[in-house]
Protein backbone atom coordinates (compact mmCIF):
# COMPACT_ATOMS: atom_id res chain seq x y z
CA UNK A 1 0.00 0.00 0.00
CA UNK A 2 1.27 3.45 -0.97
CA UNK A 3 -0.26 6.25 1.16
CA UNK A 4 0.10 10.22 0.93
CA UNK A 5 -0.95 12.16 3.80
CA UNK A 6 -1.31 16.24 2.19
CA UNK A 7 -0.59 18.52 5.28
CA UNK A 8 2.29 16.40 6.51
CA UNK A 9 3.94 18.83 8.74
CA UNK A 10 0.49 19.98 10.93
CA UNK A 11 -0.64 19.13 14.11
CA UNK A 12 -3.08 16.06 12.41
CA UNK A 13 -0.68 15.18 10.01
CA UNK A 14 1.93 14.51 12.19
CA UNK A 15 0.15 12.39 14.56
CA UNK A 16 -1.21 10.52 11.65
CA UNK A 17 2.03 9.97 10.03
CA UNK A 18 2.97 8.65 13.35
CA UNK A 19 0.11 6.42 13.79
CA UNK A 20 0.24 5.03 9.90
CA UNK A 21 4.40 4.75 10.19
CA UNK A 22 3.65 1.98 13.47
CA UNK A 23 0.52 0.62 12.09
CA UNK A 24 0.19 0.52 8.78
CA UNK A 25 1.35 -3.30 7.40
CA UNK A 26 4.53 -4.08 6.40
CA UNK A 27 5.79 -3.21 3.04
CA UNK A 28 4.06 -0.34 2.41
CA UNK A 29 5.11 3.37 1.97
CA UNK A 30 4.14 6.79 3.56
CA UNK A 31 4.85 9.89 1.58
CA UNK A 32 4.26 12.77 3.69
CA UNK A 33 3.89 16.31 1.84
CA UNK A 34 3.61 19.69 2.86
CA UNK A 35 4.04 23.25 1.75
CA UNK A 36 5.78 23.84 5.19
CA UNK A 37 9.90 23.41 5.40
CA UNK A 38 9.75 21.01 8.18
CA UNK A 39 8.07 18.40 6.13
CA UNK A 40 11.52 16.20 4.83
CA UNK A 41 12.61 16.47 9.04
CA UNK A 42 9.41 14.91 9.57
CA UNK A 43 9.66 12.18 7.49
CA UNK A 44 13.33 11.26 8.14
CA UNK A 45 12.14 11.62 12.36
CA UNK A 46 9.75 8.89 11.18
CA UNK A 47 11.90 7.39 9.44
CA UNK A 48 13.78 6.19 12.67
CA UNK A 49 11.38 4.42 14.25
CA UNK A 50 11.77 0.53 13.54
CA UNK A 51 8.85 -0.42 11.03
CA UNK A 52 8.88 -2.17 7.64
CA UNK A 53 7.15 1.16 6.50
CA UNK A 54 9.06 3.54 4.39
CA UNK A 55 8.65 7.31 4.98
CA UNK A 56 9.75 9.73 2.06
CA UNK A 57 8.95 13.90 2.96
CA UNK A 58 7.81 15.85 -0.26
CA UNK A 59 8.18 19.47 -0.44
CA UNK A 60 5.76 22.18 -1.52
CA UNK A 61 7.47 21.19 -5.08
CA UNK A 62 6.93 17.60 -5.07
CA UNK A 63 3.61 17.01 -4.92
CA UNK A 64 3.29 14.68 -8.01
CA UNK A 65 6.57 12.22 -6.83
CA UNK A 66 4.20 12.02 -3.63
CA UNK A 67 0.90 11.03 -5.12
CA UNK A 68 1.97 9.07 -7.97
CA UNK A 69 1.10 5.11 -7.31
CA UNK A 70 -0.54 5.72 -4.12
CA UNK A 71 -3.60 3.76 -3.09
CA UNK A 72 -5.24 6.02 -0.55
CA UNK A 73 -4.33 10.13 -0.08
CA UNK A 74 -5.38 11.66 2.79
CA UNK A 75 -5.80 15.17 3.64
CA UNK A 76 -5.32 17.04 6.55
CA UNK A 77 -4.07 20.19 5.18
CA UNK A 78 -5.94 23.52 5.86
CA UNK A 79 -5.80 25.96 8.66
CA UNK A 80 -6.94 24.97 12.33
CA UNK A 81 -9.63 26.75 13.52
CA UNK A 82 -9.46 29.28 16.12
CA UNK A 83 -11.56 30.69 19.47
CA UNK A 84 -14.45 32.17 18.22
CA UNK A 85 -14.16 30.90 14.76
CA UNK A 86 -16.84 28.29 13.31
CA UNK A 87 -16.52 26.51 10.47
CA UNK A 88 -17.96 28.59 7.99
CA UNK A 89 -14.80 31.20 9.00
CA UNK A 90 -12.37 28.38 7.44
CA UNK A 91 -14.51 28.01 4.35
CA UNK A 92 -12.54 30.70 2.15
CA UNK A 93 -8.74 29.61 2.93
CA UNK A 94 -8.99 25.78 3.06
CA UNK A 95 -11.60 25.51 0.32
CA UNK A 96 -8.77 26.53 -2.14
CA UNK A 97 -6.40 24.18 -0.74
CA UNK A 98 -8.65 21.58 -0.98
CA UNK A 99 -9.62 22.20 -4.63
CA UNK A 100 -5.92 22.72 -5.74
CA UNK A 101 -4.70 19.44 -3.80
CA UNK A 102 -7.58 17.43 -5.22
CA UNK A 103 -6.76 18.31 -8.88
CA UNK A 104 -3.21 17.14 -8.05
CA UNK A 105 -4.86 13.56 -6.73
CA UNK A 106 -7.09 14.03 -10.43
CA UNK A 107 -3.68 14.39 -12.59
CA UNK A 108 -1.14 11.58 -10.53
CA UNK A 109 -3.25 9.15 -8.56
CA UNK A 110 -7.07 9.27 -10.17
CA UNK A 111 -7.60 5.69 -8.92
CA UNK A 112 -6.85 6.29 -5.38
CA UNK A 113 -9.25 5.96 -2.50
CA UNK A 114 -9.18 9.95 -0.68
CA UNK A 115 -9.95 10.75 2.76
CA UNK A 116 -10.75 14.47 3.39
CA UNK A 117 -10.28 15.62 6.47
CA UNK A 118 -9.52 18.98 6.27
CA UNK A 119 -12.50 21.50 7.92
CA UNK A 120 -15.22 22.28 7.03
CA UNK A 121 -16.11 18.38 5.59
CA UNK A 122 -19.73 18.80 4.55
CA UNK A 123 -18.24 21.61 2.12
CA UNK A 124 -14.59 20.31 1.18
CA UNK A 125 -15.79 16.44 0.24
CA UNK A 126 -18.38 18.35 -2.31
CA UNK A 127 -15.52 20.66 -4.04
CA UNK A 128 -13.62 17.52 -4.18
CA UNK A 129 -16.23 15.60 -6.23
CA UNK A 130 -16.64 18.83 -8.64
CA UNK A 131 -12.85 19.16 -9.25
CA UNK A 132 -12.77 15.43 -10.62
CA UNK A 133 -15.95 15.15 -12.30
CA UNK A 134 -14.41 18.24 -14.13
CA UNK A 135 -10.83 16.43 -14.36
CA UNK A 136 -13.55 13.25 -15.50
CA UNK A 137 -12.34 11.15 -12.79
CA UNK A 138 -14.66 10.93 -10.13
CA UNK A 139 -15.50 7.80 -8.40
CA UNK A 140 -18.25 8.47 -5.78
CA UNK A 141 -17.36 5.25 -4.14
CA UNK A 142 -13.71 6.42 -3.50
CA UNK A 143 -13.89 9.72 -1.75
CA UNK A 144 -14.92 9.84 1.85
CA UNK A 145 -15.17 12.55 4.33
CA UNK A 146 -13.38 11.45 7.63
CA UNK A 147 -16.47 11.95 9.96
CA UNK A 148 -14.43 9.28 12.14
CA UNK A 149 -13.45 11.67 14.95
CA UNK A 150 -17.24 12.10 16.00
CA UNK A 151 -17.80 8.20 16.50
CA UNK A 152 -14.62 7.94 18.59
CA UNK A 153 -16.06 10.78 20.43
CA UNK A 154 -19.30 9.23 21.17
CA UNK A 155 -17.90 6.32 22.53
CA UNK A 156 -15.44 7.92 24.94
CA UNK A 157 -18.44 10.12 26.04
CA UNK A 158 -20.77 7.23 26.47
CA UNK A 159 -18.47 4.58 28.28
CA UNK A 160 -17.26 7.61 30.53
CA UNK A 161 -20.91 8.11 31.29
CA UNK A 162 -21.98 4.83 32.43
CA UNK A 163 -18.71 3.10 33.06
CA UNK A 164 -18.63 0.85 30.22
CA UNK A 165 -15.39 -0.40 28.63
CA UNK A 166 -14.86 1.89 25.42
CA UNK A 167 -13.76 -1.09 23.17
CA UNK A 168 -17.17 -2.39 24.55
CA UNK A 169 -19.31 1.22 22.76
CA UNK A 170 -20.63 1.58 19.82
CA UNK A 171 -22.04 4.18 19.00
CA UNK A 172 -23.55 5.26 15.39
CA UNK A 173 -23.40 8.59 14.29
CA UNK A 174 -24.90 10.32 10.81
CA UNK A 175 -25.12 13.33 9.11
CA UNK A 176 -22.08 15.82 8.15
CA UNK A 177 -19.14 16.58 10.65
CA UNK A 178 -19.56 20.12 11.87
CA UNK A 179 -22.49 21.28 14.70
CA UNK A 180 -25.70 19.97 15.07
CA UNK A 181 -24.89 18.67 11.45
CA UNK A 182 -23.47 15.65 13.81
CA UNK A 183 -26.05 12.91 15.05
CA UNK A 184 -24.91 10.65 17.28
CA UNK A 185 -27.84 7.72 17.53
CA UNK A 186 -28.14 7.21 21.13
CA UNK A 187 -31.12 5.24 21.12
CA UNK A 188 -29.48 2.61 18.77
CA UNK A 189 -26.21 1.85 20.98
CA UNK A 190 -27.04 -1.83 22.24
CA UNK A 191 -27.30 -2.59 25.81
CA UNK A 192 -27.40 0.95 27.15
CA UNK A 193 -30.41 3.21 28.56
CA UNK A 194 -30.28 6.67 28.69
CA UNK A 195 -32.64 9.45 30.06
CA UNK A 196 -34.15 12.50 28.24
CA UNK A 197 -31.74 14.59 29.87
CA UNK A 198 -28.79 12.12 28.98
CA UNK A 199 -29.40 11.83 25.87
CA UNK A 200 -29.84 16.08 24.96
CA UNK A 201 -26.74 16.97 27.03
CA UNK A 202 -24.44 13.78 24.97
CA UNK A 203 -25.95 14.95 21.82
CA UNK A 204 -25.20 18.83 22.69
CA UNK A 205 -21.65 17.40 23.66
CA UNK A 206 -20.34 15.42 20.69
CA UNK A 207 -21.93 18.12 18.58
CA UNK A 208 -19.41 20.49 20.40
CA UNK A 209 -16.48 18.54 21.38
CA UNK A 210 -14.44 20.52 18.54
CA UNK A 211 -15.07 23.64 20.41
CA UNK A 212 -14.63 21.94 23.48
CA UNK A 213 -10.81 21.20 22.77
CA UNK A 214 -10.60 24.72 20.97
CA UNK A 215 -11.24 26.72 24.01
CA UNK A 216 -9.02 24.39 26.73
CA UNK A 217 -6.19 24.59 23.85
CA UNK A 218 -6.73 28.24 24.27
CA UNK A 219 -5.85 29.39 21.35
CA UNK A 220 -3.12 26.97 20.72
CA UNK A 221 -4.51 24.68 18.11
CA UNK A 222 -7.94 22.43 17.30
CA UNK A 223 -8.21 18.63 17.72
CA UNK A 224 -5.00 17.01 16.41
CA UNK A 225 -4.63 14.31 18.08
CA UNK A 226 -7.97 12.66 18.46
CA UNK A 227 -8.66 13.63 14.94
CA UNK A 228 -4.80 11.68 13.93
CA UNK A 229 -6.04 8.60 15.60
CA UNK A 230 -9.50 9.35 14.00
CA UNK A 231 -7.98 9.42 10.45
CA UNK A 232 -5.63 6.30 11.13
CA UNK A 233 -8.53 4.53 12.12
CA UNK A 234 -10.24 5.50 9.28
CA UNK A 235 -7.02 4.70 7.29
CA UNK A 236 -6.36 1.40 8.73
CA UNK A 237 -9.67 0.02 7.98
CA UNK A 238 -9.82 0.91 4.05
CA UNK A 239 -6.14 -0.81 4.19
CA UNK A 240 -8.29 -4.02 5.35
CA UNK A 241 -11.27 -3.63 3.30
CA UNK A 242 -8.60 -3.51 0.46
CA UNK A 243 -6.68 -6.27 1.10
CA UNK A 244 -10.02 -8.46 1.63
CA UNK A 245 -11.64 -7.84 5.15
CA UNK A 246 -15.32 -7.45 5.92
CA UNK A 247 -14.82 -3.77 7.25
CA UNK A 248 -18.03 -1.11 8.10
CA UNK A 249 -17.39 2.64 8.92
CA UNK A 250 -19.05 5.46 8.96
CA UNK A 251 -17.98 8.01 7.35
CA UNK A 252 -19.61 10.82 4.86
CA UNK A 253 -20.24 9.80 1.05
CA UNK A 254 -22.15 11.02 -1.45
CA UNK A 255 -25.97 9.04 -1.51
CA UNK A 256 -27.88 9.00 -4.68
CA UNK A 257 -31.50 9.00 -4.06
CA UNK A 258 -31.26 9.90 -0.42
CA UNK A 259 -34.04 12.40 1.31
CA UNK A 260 -31.68 13.46 3.27
CA UNK A 261 -28.88 15.03 1.31
CA UNK A 262 -26.40 14.67 -1.42
CA UNK A 263 -23.66 13.52 1.05
CA UNK A 264 -24.31 12.34 4.30
CA UNK A 265 -22.40 9.95 6.62
CA UNK A 266 -23.88 6.65 6.56
CA UNK A 267 -22.79 3.15 8.03
CA UNK A 268 -20.42 1.82 4.94
CA UNK A 269 -19.45 -1.49 4.06
CA UNK A 270 -15.95 -1.09 2.59
CA UNK A 271 -14.03 -3.11 0.00
CA UNK A 272 -11.47 -3.54 -2.41
CA UNK A 273 -12.79 -0.16 -4.58
CA UNK A 274 -13.58 1.67 -0.92
CA UNK A 275 -17.41 1.58 -0.63
CA UNK A 276 -19.15 -1.52 -1.31
CA UNK A 277 -22.59 -0.87 -0.11
CA UNK A 278 -24.60 2.01 2.06
CA UNK A 279 -25.99 0.16 4.68
CA UNK A 280 -29.53 2.00 6.01
CA UNK A 281 -28.66 3.65 9.46
CA UNK A 282 -31.80 2.20 10.78
CA UNK A 283 -34.69 3.39 12.69
CA UNK A 284 -34.77 6.81 14.44
CA UNK A 285 -36.29 8.37 18.11
CA UNK A 286 -38.45 11.05 18.08
CA UNK A 287 -35.92 13.18 19.52
CA UNK A 288 -33.28 12.43 16.74
CA UNK A 289 -35.48 12.65 13.70
CA UNK A 290 -36.45 16.14 14.60
CA UNK A 291 -32.77 16.77 15.12
CA UNK A 292 -32.11 15.31 11.64
CA UNK A 293 -34.81 17.05 9.85
CA UNK A 294 -33.70 20.40 11.76
CA UNK A 295 -30.56 20.39 10.79
CA UNK A 296 -30.84 19.11 6.80
CA UNK A 297 -31.04 22.73 5.48
CA UNK A 298 -27.98 23.27 7.00
CA UNK A 299 -26.32 20.38 5.50
CA UNK A 300 -27.45 20.85 1.96
CA UNK A 301 -26.71 24.44 2.55
CA UNK A 302 -22.94 23.72 2.85
CA UNK A 303 -22.90 21.26 0.03
CA UNK A 304 -24.35 23.60 -2.54
CA UNK A 305 -21.04 26.32 -1.00
CA UNK A 306 -18.57 23.38 -1.99
CA UNK A 307 -20.12 23.09 -5.80
CA UNK A 308 -21.01 26.57 -6.44
CA UNK A 309 -17.31 27.35 -5.09
CA UNK A 310 -16.06 25.32 -8.04
CA UNK A 311 -18.47 25.62 -10.53
CA UNK A 312 -18.84 29.82 -10.14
Amino acid sequence: MKVAVLGAAGGIGQALSLLLKTQLPAGSELALYDVAPVVPGVAVDLSHIPTDVAVTGHGKDELAEALTGCDIVLIPAGVPRKPGMDRSDLFNINAGIVKNLIEAVADNCPKACIGVITNPVNTTVAIAAEVLKAKGVYDKNKLFGVTTLDVIRSETFVANLKGLKTTEVHVPVIGGHSGTTILPLLSQVEGVSFTDEEIASLTTRIQNAGTEVVEAKAGGGSATLSMGQAAARFCLSLVAAMQGEAVIEYTYVQVDGSDDAAFFAHPVRLGANGVEEILPYGDLSDFEENAKNSMLEGLRGDIKMGVDFVNG
